[in-house]
């Protein structure tokens, strides 16, 4: 489905109302445009166009109304951010193809990334990205790498002084294609889209391509999404991943952010990745603890090529005693120790020594400890002994026996051991027995004593 996730084609009825504000002079035509039926609330009915069904009765309205693209020109952008003008459009781009999309492209490129955080501009946008040739795939590219907070003209002559003597960078020549299509878009009003140059204070996202804000908004995010899913050329995926690149660690810890990495991660090639590993491995920890940074990390694993998986896992690895004891990077910890890689569990286990009886009252580390016995490779036995030695010898034995996780590590311990090793750890805890037979964990390790005598 469209939605990282996240409720599929209805989402437009979200934040139906967000944008009307500062509009007034576009709502004003739009009213009369639309005979006073401006409709801004997603009405939630059958899914299968981007943002909803029209009726077949709204259809003959809205043919009847407008008849043909040629009669929109001119109110693109005032249909777009329309609920019933916005499926219109839609339905001509997948009726008419070519001829549409080229009638309407210049107004939507003139605010694409307005359109793109509209409740529905943004499935005009996604339609238009099916559609479009790989130029037009690159304008709108273009449109969106472009710096947050700085002046368009200034931005495009800055643009094309900086092409011709960054040309050695490593984006090769999409500097010069960039300038170009800045140019080009300032003319077609691109440049009025917000007063930039008179504004005294800095917003959020300036300084950041625009592509970044607009993933990180509700609407947006699908429309990144659906941009990530048609890049088509190499000169699009590295136009793409620089813009996004600056924001990575924001977007992977964020609530609609996140769906866009990770559609990266599914879409494109291990090595257009890349900015995405640069920031894992260099972030681990602060992503590794986050509620969506954590999942996102465990998708980075899945999709990377060998040499990209092996220095993030060695990496979370050589963090695991700091994320073993987190509500989030613990599963990361124990997602690693689940790809069965001897060489990565023999780290974590070397970074957790020391401290096994203290991680086993902890209510998220305790998991991870009882990973690390549970693991059953042969090439691991040494280590996993080394863990239970540690834990029988502690002087905390005895509180481990009756804490409400460590309890359970012990159990695993009897459970994993046999022969010499078990009959040792037995006589360990033999001495506490008296202490914890009224504890109601105690009760548990008693029994399982008791089963393991018969």
């Amino acid at each position: 489905g469209m939605g990282g996730g996240k409720g599929g084609g209805r989402n437009g009825s979200m934040g139906g109302m967000n944008g009307m504000g500062g509009a007034d002079n576009s709502l004003s035509g739009a009213s009369l445009l639309l005979g006073g039926g401006l409709n801004r609330s997603a009405s939630g009915t059958g899914l299968n166009g981007l943002g909803g069904q029209d009726t077949a009765q709204e259809i003959a309205d809205m043919d009847a109304r407008f008849g043909s693209v040629g009669e929109c020109v001119g109110q693109v952008g005032v249909l777009a951010r329309d609920q019933h003008g916005c499926r219109f459009l839609q339905r001509k781009f997948d009726e008419e193809g070519v001829e549409a999309v080229d009638l309407c492209f210049d107004e939507i490129i003139a605010e694409v990334v307005e359109l793109m955080m509209d409740p529905f501009g943004n499935y005009l946008v996604q339609k238009l990205l099916e559609c479009c040739s790989d130029e037009q795939r690159m304008g709108v590219l273009s449109a969106v790498a472009q710096v947050r907070g700085e002046d368009d003209a200034a931005a495009a002559k800055e643009g094309a002084a900086s092409a011709s003597k960054d040309a050695d960078k490593d984006t090769e020549d999409n500097g010069s294609g960039a300038g170009a299509a800045r140019v080009d878009e300032s003319k077609i009003g691109g440049g009025a889209r917000r007063g930039s140059g008179d504004r005294g204070s800095k917003e959020p996202g300036d300084g950041m391509p625009e592509l970044v804000s607009v993933a990180l908004n509700t609407h947006g995010t699908r429309a990144v999404q659906k941009l990530v899913e048609t890049l088509r050329t190499p000169e699009q995926v590295a136009l793409a991943t620089e813009a996004l690149k600056p924001g990575v660690v924001t977007l992977i810890k964020d609530l609609n952010g996140n769906h866009v990495i990770q559609r990266c991660l599914q879409r494109l090639g291990a090595e257009d990745n890349q900015f995405v590993y640069d920031a894992a491995r260099a972030c681990s920890v602060e992503i590794a603890t986050h509620r969506h940074g954590c999942c996102v990390l465990q998708r980075c694993i899945d999709h990377a090529a060998d040499g990209q998986r092996r220095a993030l896992v060695q990496e979370i690895a050589s963090q695991a005693l700091v994320l073993s004891q987190d509500p989030f990077g613990n599963y990361v910890v124990q997602y690693i120790l689940d790809l069965g890689l001897p060489w990565a569990n023999a780290e974590v286990m070397v970074r957790l020594a020391g401290n096994y009886a203290e991680l086993s009252m902890q209510k998220f580390s305790s998991n991870v400890v009882e990973k690390c016995l549970k693991l059953a490779d042969s090439a691991l036995e040494e280590h996993r002994n080394v863990v239970v030695r540690e834990i029988m010898t502690s002087p905390l034995l005895d509180r481990l026996l009756m804490d409400p996780y460590g309890n359970y590590v012990v159990q695993s311990t009897l459970s994993v051991t046999k022969g010499v090793l078990h009959s040792e750890l037995v006589e360990r805890i033999r001495p506490h027995l008296p202490l914890i037979k009224n504890s109601p964990f105690g009760k548990r390790i008693l029994r399982l004593l008791l089963e393991n005598k018969k």
